[in-house]
Parts: structure tokens; sequence; C-alpha cells
């Protein structure tokens, strides 16, 4: 099994800039949001089932998802927004740790947005690493970013476990709520770290 490390952190905390960091610096990195984009494809049934569970409404007319109106739905409706994670969870966990036994030269970053609100389900992971920033940073990037209302921004930040929640887990923190250049020099502090404790697993191993 490769080492693997479980990044994770709030909505808009900045977790894809520093997996995309972690990338270049040659980590094997997976994501599982980029995984739950292939489950949902046309086609797929992860797809059926959503639109079996929920409606015509949130497939747009080419047969693709409609990302948007499926957010809006599920993030003013607890209800809703479990039956759309009991869909797709546990066919993205199963990708993931599929992905991560495969072996590669140094370490794996498995992205898991939720890691905090499912952590049993990540007990195979070796480490995890908490992208952290305050609520009222993810709250003003959402809205930058997402150009969603200000009452659905609140209802994603309250969908999630806590920022205390989150650092419980944690074996290394980032806190990104600096510069670009902040987090790169931080992302390449830990890749070192990590690329040194792979090493140390895989000797004891053999």
């Amino acid at each position: 099994m490769t080492f693997t490390v479980a990044l994770t952190g709030g909505v808009a905390s900045g977790k894809s800039a520093a997996a995309r960091r972690f990338a270049i610096l040659g980590a094997h990195v997976i994501d599982a949001d980029l995984v739950a984009r292939e489950l949902v494809e046309p086609g797929r049934p992860a797809l059926a089932d959503i639109a079996t569970a929920f409606g015509t409404g949130v497939i747009a007319s080419d047969g693709t998802l409609d990302r948007r109106a499926l957010r809006e739905r599920v993030f003013a409706d607890p209800p809703a927004r479990r039956r759309l994670e009991d869909i797709l969870h546990p066919r993205i966990r199963d990708v993931l740790r599929q992905r991560a036994s495969a072996p590669c030269p140094g370490y794996a970053i498995v992205v898991v947005p939720l890691l905090a609100e499912n952590a049993a389900h990540y007990a195979w992971v070796d480490r995890v690493l908490v992208i952290d920033v305050p609520r009222e940073v993810q709250y003003a990037r959402l809205l930058a970013r997402d150009a969603v209302s200000p009452a659905t921004a609140e209802a994603m930040l309250d969908a999630q476990a806590s920022r205390e929640q989150r650092l419980s887990l944690a074996d290394d923190v980032i806190a990104n709520d600096g510069s670009l250049a902040d987090l790169e020099a931080a992302v390449a502090r830990l890749h070192e770290r990590y690329l040194a404790l792979a090493a140390r697993a895989r000797s004891e191993s053999h």
C-alpha cells in the first residue's frame, strides 16, 4: 500500500490549490471531487440514481448533471443532501481506496473534502492534512467564487463539520489565510516530510 495522506478542509479553504502544488512537486494526487464528476457522467449508474431520487430537474438538456440546480436543492434540504451522499459517497470511497493502493514512487495525496464527516471510512490513510481558514474567509470566497446567494453560502458552511472537528483529526495543518507564496512554501515543507515518511514506511515493510 502506498503511503497515503488525506488532504481535507472546509469548502473554499484552498484544498484544490494545495493539491495542485503537491502534484507539481510529484505527489500522486487523487481528488474525490474529480472522482465524483467521473461517477455522474452520462450513462453512469450514479447519474441514473440521482435522476431517480431528485427528478429530471437536476439533469440539463444535454443529459449532464445540472450541478447548480442540484446544489441549490440539497443544501436547502438536509434529508435530500443525505440521499445524495448515500448515492455517491460509497462509490467515491471505493475508487479512492483502489487508486491509492496502486504503487507509486513517492506518496499519494487523497483529497477528501468531507473527511471529518466520514472519518471512520478513511481509517486506511496514514496521515491527515487539514487546510485551515477562518469561517469568514470561507464565506467571502464562496460568494466571490461560486456566485451563490448569501443564504446558500451559509447553508454550505453549516452543512459541513466544524473547523474544530476537522482540526481534531489533523496530523498536519496549513493555515491558508495568507498569500499563494505562503501556501506553496508550506506545501514544499510537507512534501519533503511526506517523502521521508513514505521512504521509512517502505523500508519497514520489507
